[in-house]
């Protein structure tokens, strides 16, 4: 039997705010001592009164606009009731019926068109801690009560490239948006997966009759992936069998790599939702929402097309200036100094070569530099002007690419001027073609053997004997000139 998988997708984050969502507590991700950023509201003493964050509010306005969804002009707050450890009032003030964000979509790279049934705002949770090895359990409630903007799509999705490629957009556009950091492995970006397999075509006549199983704890995109491959698969192993697949909340165990069963689902009645009392609904005009909509920056879809056209990049190279949106800036910033260089020296057809000058040395050169010694683009000490320069001074043949790769390594460590760099250095390009044949004749007369194998037709010996002439000048040589005058010095 042919079976569709189906798929939506649960994600919450936690949203970049300087305080709590219902009180002034601080709102930081990263501290490490345990029940710091805590107050009587957050903990849910009695007589405490909830105040709605306003900065919340209007980020996860922000994020529902950017995914095309249609904002409210009346919302409010609900408890949603159950008892665990980590929630001390015993009960979540969060959305149900009136959330801040309805319908949207979110198109993906591979061209699925995935619709987003809510977009809603809650408080966290603290967070339980089981010491290993302890017969004990302890609760760090700094997490409690910080804002948590939780995103619900509709069943669209159909295979595990569609989970990946929404989780990966959903973070940047949570990034771009300055909504959350998104980082999974801090926990501030949750994934749930929502999967059942039914009978193909069913879904087209909108009835979903297979069974819905939730995945949790999933705290990376390649978990989610990894999580939907193992439920397709155990599902229809099950059904195969003759045997029903239970609905049920599950847990992904990132060394078994599968699914564990961990509750029974409830069901939303079980939760007993009802108004806030404490909060009044909130009411938006017009020009509220028109201002959440017109405030959005540059998305990462507009700057791939954008970069596509302006800089003439391939999917690969612009993609990393996506997902790193400083790094694209700094890329930007550079393009623009050389640009203002090649109209002054009557070169603005070069532009698109120099663009792609550009992208290579920072992609290449400098994040290799980056990764080996250590260090972001926010803190190179590298301005964009300084890496214009070095790029005029390759583009112009005033130093070869050799030296320029050991130029920005200086540049990198010290912060340096690129000129004054090749000066006190005395890094410039020999171009002096005297000079250079000297140096080929002695090259040709100390190396006889691959002498002899370029006469043969092996082209690998001239790379040789101009890989001996960059050697002796200290990278100096055009590669290109140095292989000509080899070859002419080789034929006389």
């Amino acid at each position: 039997m042919v079976r569709e998988t189906v798929i939506g997708l649960e994600i919450h984050a936690e949203l970049m705010t300087q305080t709590k969502m219902f009180c002034a507590c601080k709102n930081d991700p990263d501290e490490t001592h345990p029940n710091i950023n805590i107050c009587p509201i957050c903990m849910g003493h009695p007589g405490t009164l909830p105040v709605p964050n306003a900065e919340a509010i209007a980020l996860t306005q922000r994020v529902g606009a950017a995914l095309n969804c249609e904002l409210a002009d009346i919302s409010k707050f609900d408890r949603k009731n159950y008892f665990y450890p980590d929630l001390p009032k015993g009960y979540q003030i969060s959305q149900f019926d009136e959330p801040l964000c309805g319908t949207g979509s979110l198109t993906l790279q591979n061209g699925s068109t995935i619709g987003i049934t809510r977009i809603h705002l809650e408080e966290d949770t603290g967070r339980s801690q089981h010491p290993e090895g302890k017969d004990y359990s302890s609760i760090d409630f700094n997490r409690a009560g910080r804002p948590l903007m939780e995103l619900v799509t509709e069943p669209d999705l159909r295979t595990p490239e569609d989970v990946e490629l929404f989780a990966q957009e959903l973070q940047r556009i949570l990034r771009y948006t300055n909504a959350s950091h998104a980082n999974m492995e801090k926990g501030e970006m949750r994934v749930e997966v929502n999967l059942s397999l039914q009978e193909e075509g069913l879904s087209a006549a909108g009835k979903l009759t297979g069974t819905k199983v939730e995945v949790k704890n999933l705290n990376s995109v390649r978990s989610a992936r990894l999580s939907v491959v193992f439920e397709m698969n155990r599902q229809a192993d099950l059904l195969n069998d003759g045997k029903k697949v239970m609905q049920e909340t599950r847990g992904w165990h990132d060394t078994k790599q599968a699914t564990i069963s961990q509750r029974v689902k409830e069901d939303a009645h079980e939760y007993r939702y009802f108004p806030e009392p404490d909060i009044p609904p909130l009411k938006f005009s017009e020009a509220d929402l028109d201002s959440s909509r017109r405030g959005l920056p540059e998305l990462p879809a507009q700057r791939r097309e954008r970069f596509a056209q302006e800089y003439g990049l391939n999917a690969d190279e612009i993609q990393v200036f996506v997902d790193e949106k400083t790094l694209g800036e700094y890329y930007e910033a550079v393009v623009s100094e050389m640009g203002s260089w090649a109209e002054a020296e009557g070169r603005a057809e070069d532009m698109p070569a120099f663009a792609k000058l550009a992208a290579n040395y920072l992609l290449t050169d400098l994040k290799g530099i980056m990764q080996e010694h250590g260090g972001v683009i926010e803190d190179t000490q590298i301005t964009p002007e300084n890496f214009a320069e070095l790029l005029k001074m390759v583009a112009a043949d005033a130093i070869t690419s050799r030296v320029a790769k050991d130029v920005l390594l200086e540049m990198f460590s010290t912060g340096g001027d690129p000129s004054d760099i090749v000066e006190e250095k005395d890094l410039s390009q020999v171009s002096d073609t005297g000079e250079l044949e000297v140096i080929a004749r002695n090259i040709v007369r100390d190396n006889p053997a691959p002498v002899a194998d370029f006469k043969k037709g092996k082209k690998a010996a001239l790379q040789f004997l101009v890989g001996i002439m960059m050697a002796v000048t200290k990278g100096k040589a055009n590669p290109q000139m140095a292989a000509e005058i080899l070859k002419k010095v080789i034929g006389s």
